[in-house]
Protein backbone atom coordinates (compact mmCIF):
# COMPACT_ATOMS: atom_id res chain seq x y z
CA UNK A 1 0.00 0.00 0.00
CA UNK A 2 2.89 2.38 0.80
CA UNK A 3 4.54 1.62 -2.55
CA UNK A 4 1.26 2.34 -4.34
CA UNK A 5 0.93 5.72 -2.60
CA UNK A 6 4.52 6.71 -3.50
CA UNK A 7 4.01 5.70 -7.14
CA UNK A 8 0.78 7.69 -7.26
CA UNK A 9 2.69 10.77 -6.14
CA UNK A 10 5.19 10.40 -9.00
CA UNK A 11 2.29 9.86 -11.45
CA UNK A 12 0.57 12.97 -10.11
CA UNK A 13 3.68 15.08 -10.88
CA UNK A 14 3.86 13.69 -14.42
CA UNK A 15 0.14 14.15 -15.17
CA UNK A 16 0.15 17.66 -13.70
CA UNK A 17 3.03 18.60 -16.00
CA UNK A 18 1.28 17.09 -19.07
CA UNK A 19 -2.08 18.69 -18.23
CA UNK A 20 -1.26 22.00 -19.91
CA UNK A 21 -4.80 23.38 -20.15
CA UNK A 22 -5.70 22.32 -16.54
CA UNK A 23 -8.58 20.19 -17.78
CA UNK A 24 -7.67 17.09 -15.78
CA UNK A 25 -7.13 15.00 -18.93
CA UNK A 26 -4.00 13.86 -20.80
CA UNK A 27 -3.93 12.34 -24.27
CA UNK A 28 -2.72 8.75 -24.69
CA UNK A 29 -0.04 9.82 -27.15
CA UNK A 30 1.79 11.56 -24.31
CA UNK A 31 1.98 8.40 -22.15
CA UNK A 32 4.45 5.54 -22.33
CA UNK A 33 3.96 2.00 -21.06
CA UNK A 34 6.92 -0.06 -19.81
CA UNK A 35 6.93 -3.85 -19.82
CA UNK A 36 9.82 -4.29 -17.36
CA UNK A 37 8.84 -2.20 -14.37
CA UNK A 38 11.59 -0.64 -12.26
CA UNK A 39 10.73 1.75 -9.48
CA UNK A 40 13.73 4.05 -9.93
CA UNK A 41 13.34 4.13 -13.71
CA UNK A 42 9.66 4.90 -13.27
CA UNK A 43 10.45 7.79 -10.88
CA UNK A 44 13.09 9.11 -13.26
CA UNK A 45 10.63 9.03 -16.17
CA UNK A 46 8.06 11.01 -14.15
CA UNK A 47 10.81 13.41 -13.03
CA UNK A 48 11.86 14.03 -16.63
CA UNK A 49 8.28 14.93 -17.58
CA UNK A 50 7.68 17.38 -14.73
CA UNK A 51 11.20 18.88 -14.22
CA UNK A 52 11.31 20.17 -17.79
CA UNK A 53 8.36 22.43 -17.02
CA UNK A 54 8.70 23.30 -13.32
CA UNK A 55 12.40 23.25 -12.36
CA UNK A 56 14.12 26.65 -12.36
CA UNK A 57 17.87 25.95 -12.53
CA UNK A 58 18.91 29.59 -12.01
CA UNK A 59 21.11 30.13 -8.91
CA UNK A 60 21.05 26.40 -8.04
CA UNK A 61 24.25 24.96 -6.50
CA UNK A 62 23.24 21.34 -7.14
CA UNK A 63 23.11 19.12 -10.21
CA UNK A 64 19.99 17.73 -11.88
CA UNK A 65 20.77 14.34 -10.32
CA UNK A 66 20.76 15.87 -6.81
CA UNK A 67 17.54 17.73 -7.64
CA UNK A 68 15.98 14.40 -8.69
CA UNK A 69 17.00 12.85 -5.36
CA UNK A 70 15.43 15.75 -3.43
CA UNK A 71 12.29 15.31 -5.53
CA UNK A 72 12.11 11.61 -4.54
CA UNK A 73 12.65 12.54 -0.86
CA UNK A 74 9.83 15.09 -1.17
CA UNK A 75 7.48 12.38 -2.49
CA UNK A 76 8.43 10.19 0.48
CA UNK A 77 7.88 12.87 3.14
CA UNK A 78 4.92 14.76 1.62
CA UNK A 79 1.36 14.33 2.88
CA UNK A 80 -1.06 11.96 1.12
CA UNK A 81 -3.15 14.89 -0.11
CA UNK A 82 -3.25 16.58 -3.48
CA UNK A 83 -1.82 18.95 -4.52
CA UNK A 84 1.27 17.48 -2.84
CA UNK A 85 3.03 19.57 -0.17
CA UNK A 86 5.53 18.98 2.64
CA UNK A 87 4.68 20.37 6.08
CA UNK A 88 7.01 22.28 8.40
CA UNK A 89 7.74 19.27 10.65
CA UNK A 90 8.90 17.12 7.70
CA UNK A 91 10.97 20.02 6.31
CA UNK A 92 12.81 20.24 9.64
CA UNK A 93 13.29 16.43 9.68
CA UNK A 94 14.81 16.47 6.16
CA UNK A 95 17.07 19.47 6.83
CA UNK A 96 18.31 17.90 10.08
CA UNK A 97 19.15 14.66 8.25
CA UNK A 98 20.95 16.60 5.52
CA UNK A 99 22.96 18.67 8.02
CA UNK A 100 24.06 15.53 9.91
CA UNK A 101 25.04 13.82 6.64
CA UNK A 102 27.22 16.83 5.70
CA UNK A 103 28.92 16.74 9.13
CA UNK A 104 27.53 20.16 10.13
CA UNK A 105 25.74 21.31 13.28
CA UNK A 106 22.04 22.08 13.34
CA UNK A 107 21.22 25.77 14.09
CA UNK A 108 17.82 25.78 15.74
CA UNK A 109 17.49 29.59 15.71
CA UNK A 110 17.96 29.82 11.94
CA UNK A 111 15.20 27.30 11.26
CA UNK A 112 12.88 28.96 13.80
CA UNK A 113 13.25 32.24 11.91
CA UNK A 114 12.53 30.46 8.66
CA UNK A 115 9.52 28.69 10.24
CA UNK A 116 8.06 32.03 11.33
CA UNK A 117 8.56 33.39 7.83
CA UNK A 118 6.93 30.26 6.39
CA UNK A 119 3.94 30.42 8.79
CA UNK A 120 3.12 33.94 7.64
CA UNK A 121 2.79 32.65 4.06
CA UNK A 122 1.53 29.08 3.58
CA UNK A 123 3.08 26.76 6.25
CA UNK A 124 4.15 24.17 3.63
CA UNK A 125 6.32 23.86 0.48
CA UNK A 126 5.96 22.23 -2.92
CA UNK A 127 8.58 19.95 -4.48
CA UNK A 128 10.12 22.77 -6.52
CA UNK A 129 10.24 25.11 -3.52
CA UNK A 130 12.07 22.56 -1.36
CA UNK A 131 14.54 21.93 -4.25
CA UNK A 132 15.16 25.69 -4.46
CA UNK A 133 15.54 25.93 -0.66
CA UNK A 134 18.25 23.23 -0.59
CA UNK A 135 19.81 24.07 -3.96
CA UNK A 136 20.45 27.74 -3.11
CA UNK A 137 22.40 26.75 0.05
CA UNK A 138 20.11 28.51 2.55
CA UNK A 139 20.84 25.91 5.26
CA UNK A 140 24.28 24.75 4.02
CA UNK A 141 26.34 27.93 4.21
CA UNK A 142 30.06 27.21 4.53
CA UNK A 143 29.71 23.84 2.74
CA UNK A 144 31.07 23.24 -0.76
CA UNK A 145 29.03 21.72 -3.57
CA UNK A 146 30.63 18.28 -3.26
CA UNK A 147 29.78 18.07 0.45
CA UNK A 148 26.20 19.14 -0.25
CA UNK A 149 25.90 16.55 -3.04
CA UNK A 150 27.32 13.78 -0.83
CA UNK A 151 24.90 14.71 1.96
CA UNK A 152 21.89 14.60 -0.41
CA UNK A 153 23.05 11.19 -1.71
CA UNK A 154 23.41 9.78 1.81
CA UNK A 155 19.90 10.92 2.82
CA UNK A 156 18.53 9.56 -0.47
CA UNK A 157 20.13 6.14 0.16
CA UNK A 158 18.69 5.98 3.68
CA UNK A 159 15.13 7.24 3.03
CA UNK A 160 14.44 6.08 -0.54
CA UNK A 161 16.68 3.05 -1.12
CA UNK A 162 16.30 1.83 2.50
CA UNK A 163 20.09 1.55 2.92
CA UNK A 164 20.96 0.91 6.58
CA UNK A 165 24.77 0.96 6.11
CA UNK A 166 27.38 0.88 3.35
CA UNK A 167 31.16 0.68 3.05
CA UNK A 168 34.21 -1.34 1.99
CA UNK A 169 34.88 -4.75 3.63
CA UNK A 170 36.85 -7.92 2.82
CA UNK A 171 34.85 -11.03 1.84
CA UNK A 172 36.13 -14.62 1.75
CA UNK A 173 35.28 -16.54 -1.44
CA UNK A 174 33.44 -19.87 -1.32
CA UNK A 175 35.44 -21.60 -4.09
CA UNK A 176 38.98 -20.21 -4.13
CA UNK A 177 38.91 -19.16 -0.43
CA UNK A 178 40.65 -15.89 -1.21
CA UNK A 179 39.85 -12.52 0.39
CA UNK A 180 38.59 -9.73 -1.87
CA UNK A 181 37.62 -6.15 -1.04
CA UNK A 182 34.01 -5.31 -1.96
CA UNK A 183 31.65 -2.37 -1.50
CA UNK A 184 28.76 -3.64 0.67
CA UNK A 185 25.24 -2.18 0.72
CA UNK A 186 22.98 -3.27 3.63
CA UNK A 187 19.22 -3.10 3.11
CA UNK A 188 16.37 -4.49 5.18
CA UNK A 189 16.21 -7.91 3.47
CA UNK A 190 19.58 -8.21 1.67
CA UNK A 191 23.28 -7.36 1.65
CA UNK A 192 24.51 -6.55 -1.86
CA UNK A 193 28.21 -6.33 -2.68
CA UNK A 194 29.83 -4.56 -5.62
CA UNK A 195 33.30 -4.14 -7.13
CA UNK A 196 33.42 -0.44 -6.09
CA UNK A 197 31.25 2.25 -4.54
CA UNK A 198 29.97 3.49 -7.93
CA UNK A 199 27.69 0.36 -7.94
CA UNK A 200 28.54 -0.25 -11.59
CA UNK A 201 29.32 -3.99 -11.30
CA UNK A 202 27.29 -6.07 -8.86
CA UNK A 203 28.94 -9.31 -7.62
CA UNK A 204 26.15 -10.86 -5.58
CA UNK A 205 23.51 -10.67 -2.84
CA UNK A 206 23.17 -12.10 0.66
CA UNK A 207 19.46 -12.60 1.24
CA UNK A 208 18.33 -11.98 4.82
CA UNK A 209 15.32 -13.37 6.64
CA UNK A 210 14.20 -13.95 10.21
CA UNK A 211 16.19 -17.21 10.45
CA UNK A 212 19.56 -15.64 9.63
CA UNK A 213 22.11 -14.77 12.30
CA UNK A 214 25.33 -12.76 12.57
CA UNK A 215 28.16 -13.60 14.99
CA UNK A 216 31.70 -12.46 15.72
CA UNK A 217 34.70 -14.66 14.80
CA UNK A 218 38.21 -14.81 16.33
CA UNK A 219 41.16 -13.58 14.27
CA UNK A 220 42.59 -16.18 11.88
CA UNK A 221 44.53 -16.54 8.63
CA UNK A 222 46.13 -13.14 9.25
CA UNK A 223 42.70 -11.43 9.19
CA UNK A 224 41.36 -9.39 12.08
CA UNK A 225 37.93 -8.07 13.07
CA UNK A 226 36.07 -11.03 11.56
CA UNK A 227 32.38 -11.90 11.67
CA UNK A 228 30.12 -14.17 9.64
CA UNK A 229 26.54 -14.03 8.37
CA UNK A 230 24.80 -17.39 8.51
CA UNK A 231 21.86 -17.90 6.12
CA UNK A 232 19.71 -20.93 5.39
CA UNK A 233 21.82 -22.07 2.40
CA UNK A 234 25.38 -20.86 3.20
CA UNK A 235 27.53 -18.69 5.48
CA UNK A 236 29.67 -15.67 4.57
CA UNK A 237 32.92 -14.67 6.34
CA UNK A 238 33.67 -10.94 6.32
CA UNK A 239 36.58 -8.84 7.67
CA UNK A 240 36.58 -5.11 8.46
CA UNK A 241 39.36 -2.63 9.20
CA UNK A 242 38.75 -2.03 12.93
CA UNK A 243 36.69 -3.22 15.90
CA UNK A 244 34.41 -0.17 15.89
CA UNK A 245 33.27 -0.78 12.30
CA UNK A 246 32.92 -4.48 13.07
CA UNK A 247 30.54 -3.75 15.94
CA UNK A 248 28.59 -1.23 13.84
CA UNK A 249 28.08 -3.74 11.02
CA UNK A 250 27.07 -6.54 13.39
CA UNK A 251 24.53 -4.28 15.11
CA UNK A 252 23.13 -3.01 11.80
CA UNK A 253 22.70 -6.54 10.37
CA UNK A 254 21.18 -7.78 13.65
CA UNK A 255 18.71 -4.86 13.52
CA UNK A 256 17.60 -5.89 10.02
CA UNK A 257 17.14 -9.53 11.11
CA UNK A 258 15.12 -8.45 14.17
CA UNK A 259 12.88 -6.23 12.03
CA UNK A 260 12.34 -9.12 9.59
CA UNK A 261 11.41 -11.44 12.48
CA UNK A 262 8.86 -8.93 13.79
CA UNK A 263 7.59 -8.12 10.29
CA UNK A 264 8.24 -4.41 10.82
CA UNK A 265 9.34 -1.89 8.15
CA UNK A 266 12.53 0.16 8.15
CA UNK A 267 12.87 2.54 11.16
CA UNK A 268 12.64 5.72 9.08
CA UNK A 269 9.41 4.51 7.44
CA UNK A 270 7.94 3.58 10.81
CA UNK A 271 8.92 6.96 12.30
CA UNK A 272 7.37 8.74 9.30
CA UNK A 273 4.09 6.88 9.91
CA UNK A 274 4.19 7.77 13.62
CA UNK A 275 4.72 11.45 12.80
CA UNK A 276 1.78 11.35 10.40
CA UNK A 277 -0.50 9.69 12.96
CA UNK A 278 0.53 12.28 15.56
CA UNK A 279 -0.16 15.13 13.12
CA UNK A 280 -3.54 13.65 12.24
CA UNK A 281 -4.39 13.35 15.93
CA UNK A 282 -3.35 16.95 16.59
CA UNK A 283 -5.27 18.11 13.53
CA UNK A 284 -8.38 16.25 14.73
CA UNK A 285 -8.06 17.88 18.15
CA UNK A 286 -7.63 21.28 16.50
CA UNK A 287 -10.68 20.72 14.30
CA UNK A 288 -12.69 19.61 17.32
CA UNK A 289 -11.62 22.75 19.18
CA UNK A 290 -12.54 24.95 16.20
CA UNK A 291 -15.90 23.19 15.97
CA UNK A 292 -16.60 23.90 19.62
CA UNK A 293 -15.61 27.52 19.14
CA UNK A 294 -17.98 27.80 16.20
CA UNK A 295 -20.78 26.25 18.26
CA UNK A 296 -20.10 28.70 21.08
CA UNK A 297 -20.07 31.57 18.61
CA UNK A 298 -23.36 30.41 17.10
CA UNK A 299 -24.89 30.04 20.56
CA UNK A 300 -23.64 33.52 21.43
CA UNK A 301 -25.20 34.97 18.27
CA UNK A 302 -28.48 33.22 19.03
CA UNK A 303 -28.40 34.61 22.53
CA UNK A 304 -27.69 38.08 21.17
CA UNK A 305 -30.67 37.76 18.84
CA UNK A 306 -32.81 36.68 21.75
CA UNK A 307 -31.60 39.68 23.72
CA UNK A 308 -32.44 41.96 20.80
CA UNK A 309 -35.94 40.51 20.52
CA UNK A 310 -36.40 40.84 24.25
CA UNK A 311 -35.27 44.46 24.09
CA UNK A 312 -37.87 45.20 21.43
CA UNK A 313 -40.56 43.56 23.55
CA UNK A 314 -39.46 45.66 26.50
CA UNK A 315 -39.68 48.83 24.40
CA UNK A 316 -43.23 47.87 23.29
CA UNK A 317 -44.23 47.04 26.86
CA UNK A 318 -42.81 50.39 28.14
CA UNK A 319 -45.73 52.20 26.56
CA UNK A 320 -48.25 50.10 28.54
CA UNK A 321 -46.78 50.18 32.05
CA UNK A 322 -43.60 51.54 33.68
CA UNK A 323 -43.56 48.80 36.29
CA UNK A 324 -43.63 46.08 33.66
CA UNK A 325 -40.77 47.81 31.86
CA UNK A 326 -38.71 47.95 35.02
CA UNK A 327 -39.31 44.24 35.66
CA UNK A 328 -38.39 43.29 32.12
CA UNK A 329 -35.24 45.42 32.27
CA UNK A 330 -34.19 43.63 35.47
CA UNK A 331 -34.78 40.25 33.83
CA UNK A 332 -32.74 41.30 30.80
CA UNK A 333 -29.82 42.39 33.01
CA UNK A 334 -29.84 39.07 34.87
CA UNK A 335 -29.80 37.11 31.62
CA UNK A 336 -26.91 39.20 30.29
CA UNK A 337 -24.92 38.48 33.44
CA UNK A 338 -25.66 34.77 33.09
CA UNK A 339 -24.57 34.80 29.44
CA UNK A 340 -21.39 36.68 30.36
CA UNK A 341 -20.57 34.05 33.01
CA UNK A 342 -21.11 31.30 30.43
CA UNK A 343 -18.80 33.06 27.98
CA UNK A 344 -16.11 33.44 30.63
CA UNK A 345 -16.46 29.75 31.52
CA UNK A 346 -16.05 28.73 27.86
CA UNK A 347 -13.02 31.01 27.56
CA UNK A 348 -11.39 29.33 30.57
CA UNK A 349 -12.04 25.89 29.04
CA UNK A 350 -10.35 27.02 25.84
CA UNK A 351 -7.30 28.32 27.75
CA UNK A 352 -7.02 25.02 29.64
CA UNK A 353 -7.02 23.07 26.35
CA UNK A 354 -4.30 25.34 24.92
CA UNK A 355 -2.21 24.83 28.09
CA UNK A 356 -2.59 21.03 27.74
CA UNK A 357 -1.35 21.20 24.13
CA UNK A 358 1.66 23.31 25.21
CA UNK A 359 2.39 20.88 28.07
CA UNK A 360 2.42 17.91 25.67
CA UNK A 361 4.87 19.73 23.40
CA UNK A 362 7.14 20.47 26.39
CA UNK A 363 7.07 16.82 27.51
CA UNK A 364 8.07 15.73 24.01
CA UNK A 365 11.07 18.13 24.00
CA UNK A 366 12.15 16.90 27.43
CA UNK A 367 12.04 13.29 26.23
CA UNK A 368 14.18 14.09 23.19
CA UNK A 369 16.67 15.98 25.40
CA UNK A 370 16.85 12.94 27.70
CA UNK A 371 17.69 10.68 24.75
CA UNK A 372 20.49 13.01 23.63
CA UNK A 373 21.95 13.11 27.18
CA UNK A 374 22.00 9.30 27.35
CA UNK A 375 23.83 9.10 24.00
CA UNK A 376 26.40 11.63 25.23
CA UNK A 377 26.92 9.59 28.42
CA UNK A 378 27.55 6.42 26.38
CA UNK A 379 30.21 8.23 24.31
CA UNK A 380 31.94 9.53 27.46
CA UNK A 381 31.89 6.08 29.02
CA UNK A 382 33.60 4.62 25.95
CA UNK A 383 36.33 7.31 26.19
CA UNK A 384 36.87 6.49 29.87
CA UNK A 385 37.20 2.77 29.12
CA UNK A 386 39.75 3.54 26.40
CA UNK A 387 41.84 5.62 28.86
CA UNK A 388 41.75 2.74 31.37
CA UNK A 389 42.98 0.22 28.77
CA UNK A 390 45.83 2.57 27.80
CA UNK A 391 46.84 3.00 31.45
CA UNK A 392 46.96 -0.79 31.92
CA UNK A 393 49.23 -1.17 28.89
CA UNK A 394 51.60 1.50 30.30
CA UNK A 395 51.63 -0.30 33.64
CA UNK A 396 52.59 -3.63 32.04
CA UNK A 397 55.41 -1.99 30.07
CA UNK A 398 56.85 -0.37 33.22
CA UNK A 399 56.70 -3.71 35.05
CA UNK A 400 58.68 -5.45 32.33
CA UNK A 401 61.27 -2.64 32.35
CA UNK A 402 61.60 -2.86 36.14
CA UNK A 403 62.08 -6.64 36.02
CA UNK A 404 64.82 -6.28 33.40
CA UNK A 405 66.65 -3.63 35.48
CA UNK A 406 66.48 -5.79 38.63
CA UNK A 407 67.86 -8.77 36.69
CA UNK A 408 70.80 -6.67 35.44
CA UNK A 409 71.33 -5.38 38.99
CA UNK A 410 71.55 -8.97 40.34
CA UNK A 411 74.02 -9.90 37.56
CA UNK A 412 76.28 -6.95 38.41
CA UNK A 413 76.17 -7.80 42.12
CA UNK A 414 77.26 -11.38 41.37
CA UNK A 415 80.18 -10.06 39.29
CA UNK A 416 81.24 -7.77 42.18
CA UNK A 417 81.14 -10.68 44.62
CA UNK A 418 83.32 -12.76 42.23
CA UNK A 419 85.84 -9.91 41.97
CA UNK A 420 85.93 -9.63 45.75
CA UNK A 421 86.66 -13.38 46.09
CA UNK A 422 89.53 -13.13 43.58
CA UNK A 423 91.02 -10.31 45.64
CA UNK A 424 90.89 -12.44 48.81
CA UNK A 425 92.74 -15.31 47.05
CA UNK A 426 95.37 -12.90 45.73
CA UNK A 427 96.08 -11.54 49.25
CA UNK A 428 96.57 -15.10 50.67
CA UNK A 429 99.47 -15.91 48.31
CA UNK A 430 103.19 -15.63 49.16
CA UNK A 431 104.84 -12.39 50.26
CA UNK A 432 107.30 -12.61 47.39
CA UNK A 433 104.47 -11.95 44.93
CA UNK A 434 103.06 -9.09 46.99
CA UNK A 435 104.16 -6.28 44.70
CA UNK A 436 102.77 -8.01 41.62
CA UNK A 437 99.56 -8.80 43.49
CA UNK A 438 99.30 -5.17 44.57
CA UNK A 439 99.44 -4.12 40.93
CA UNK A 440 96.81 -6.66 40.02
CA UNK A 441 94.77 -5.58 43.05
CA UNK A 442 94.98 -1.99 41.87
CA UNK A 443 93.72 -3.02 38.42
CA UNK A 444 90.92 -5.06 39.96
CA UNK A 445 90.05 -2.17 42.25
CA UNK A 446 89.69 0.04 39.19
CA UNK A 447 87.47 -2.58 37.59
CA UNK A 448 85.47 -2.72 40.84
CA UNK A 449 84.99 1.05 40.80
CA UNK A 450 83.83 0.88 37.14
CA UNK A 451 81.39 -1.87 38.09
CA UNK A 452 80.16 0.24 41.02
CA UNK A 453 79.57 3.16 38.64
CA UNK A 454 77.56 0.86 36.37
CA UNK A 455 75.63 -0.35 39.42
CA UNK A 456 74.85 3.25 40.43
CA UNK A 457 73.70 3.96 36.84
CA UNK A 458 71.44 0.89 36.97
CA UNK A 459 70.05 2.07 40.29
CA UNK A 460 69.27 5.51 38.82
CA UNK A 461 67.57 3.86 35.84
CA UNK A 462 65.61 1.62 38.22
CA UNK A 463 64.60 4.70 40.23
CA UNK A 464 63.37 6.40 37.02
CA UNK A 465 61.44 3.26 36.10
CA UNK A 466 59.91 3.22 39.60
CA UNK A 467 58.80 6.84 39.17
CA UNK A 468 57.25 5.97 35.79
CA UNK A 469 55.54 3.01 37.46
CA UNK A 470 54.10 5.31 40.14
CA UNK A 471 52.87 7.76 37.46
CA UNK A 472 51.24 4.94 35.53
CA UNK A 473 49.61 3.62 38.74
CA UNK A 474 48.28 7.15 39.41
CA UNK A 475 46.88 7.35 35.85
CA UNK A 476 45.35 3.92 36.25
CA UNK A 477 43.74 4.96 39.55
CA UNK A 478 42.39 8.19 37.96
CA UNK A 479 41.04 6.23 34.97
CA UNK A 480 39.44 3.67 37.32
CA UNK A 481 37.82 6.46 39.38
CA UNK A 482 36.60 8.16 36.20
CA UNK A 483 35.24 4.85 34.87
CA UNK A 484 33.59 4.10 38.24
CA UNK A 485 31.91 7.56 38.20
CA UNK A 486 30.52 7.08 34.70
CA UNK A 487 29.54 3.50 35.58
CA UNK A 488 27.31 4.81 38.40
CA UNK A 489 25.80 7.44 36.10
CA UNK A 490 25.03 5.00 33.30
CA UNK A 491 23.75 2.39 35.77
CA UNK A 492 21.37 5.04 37.14
CA UNK A 493 20.02 5.82 33.68
CA UNK A 494 20.21 2.59 31.67
CA UNK A 495 21.06 -0.29 33.93
CA UNK A 496 24.14 -1.95 35.43
CA UNK A 497 27.41 -1.74 33.52
CA UNK A 498 30.18 -4.04 34.78
CA UNK A 499 33.70 -2.68 34.26
CA UNK A 500 36.78 -4.86 34.01
CA UNK A 501 39.00 -4.17 37.07
CA UNK A 502 42.69 -5.12 37.48
CA UNK A 503 43.15 -8.60 38.98
CA UNK A 504 44.30 -9.11 42.53
CA UNK A 505 48.03 -9.66 43.11
CA UNK A 506 49.78 -11.64 45.78
CA UNK A 507 52.29 -10.18 48.28
CA UNK A 508 55.48 -8.91 46.64
CA UNK A 509 59.03 -8.64 48.04
CA UNK A 510 60.05 -5.02 48.70
CA UNK A 511 63.75 -4.00 48.57
CA UNK A 512 65.53 -0.70 49.27
CA UNK A 513 65.06 0.21 45.63
CA UNK A 514 61.36 -0.70 45.34
CA UNK A 515 59.42 -3.91 44.45
CA UNK A 516 61.74 -6.90 43.79
CA UNK A 517 61.66 -9.17 40.73
CA UNK A 518 62.24 -12.37 42.82
CA UNK A 519 60.54 -14.29 45.63
CA UNK A 520 61.69 -15.02 49.20
CA UNK A 521 62.76 -18.56 48.21
CA UNK A 522 64.98 -17.28 45.40
CA UNK A 523 66.50 -14.73 47.80
CA UNK A 524 67.38 -17.43 50.36
CA UNK A 525 69.06 -19.58 47.65
CA UNK A 526 71.16 -16.61 46.51
CA UNK A 527 72.25 -15.88 50.11
CA UNK A 528 73.28 -19.53 50.61
CA UNK A 529 75.30 -19.57 47.34
CA UNK A 530 77.07 -16.29 48.21
CA UNK A 531 77.98 -17.62 51.74
CA UNK A 532 79.57 -20.76 50.23
CA UNK A 533 81.69 -18.75 47.79
CA UNK A 534 82.79 -16.45 50.62
CA UNK A 535 83.94 -19.35 52.83
CA UNK A 536 85.92 -20.98 50.00
CA UNK A 537 89.14 -18.76 50.35
CA UNK A 538 89.22 -19.34 54.12
CA UNK A 539 89.29 -23.12 53.63
CA UNK A 540 92.14 -22.88 51.07
CA UNK A 541 94.25 -20.93 53.58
Amino acid sequence: MALRDELLKSIWHAFTALDVDKSGKVSKSQLKVQDNFNRQDFNRMCWTLCARKNLNRTHLLISDEDAFKIWCIFNFLSEDKYPLAIVTEEIEYFLRKLTEAMGGSWVEERFEDYKLELCTKQQCLSAWEIITLVGTGTFSKGMDRQTLSMGITEVFHELILDVFKQGYMMKKGHKRKNWTERWFLLKLNSISYYVSEDLAEKKGDILLDGNCCVESLPDKEGKKCLFYVKCSDKSYEISVSDKKRKQEWIQAIQTCISLLKLGRPAPHRESRQKRRVLRQKQQAEQEELELRMKELQTANEDKQQELEAMRKKLEEAAANAAEEERRLLQTQTEQQDRYRVDLEREKMVRQEMEEQVAQKSTELEQYLQRVRELEDMYHRLEDALEEERSARQDEEMVRRLQARLLEEEATKRAELEQIHLHQQRAISETEAEKQELEKEGTAKENALQAAMLQLEQLESERQGALEQYQDVMQKLEDAANNTRTWKHKVAHHEGLVRLIQPGSKGPQKITNWGPAAFTDAELSLRKKDWQERKNRPAQTQ
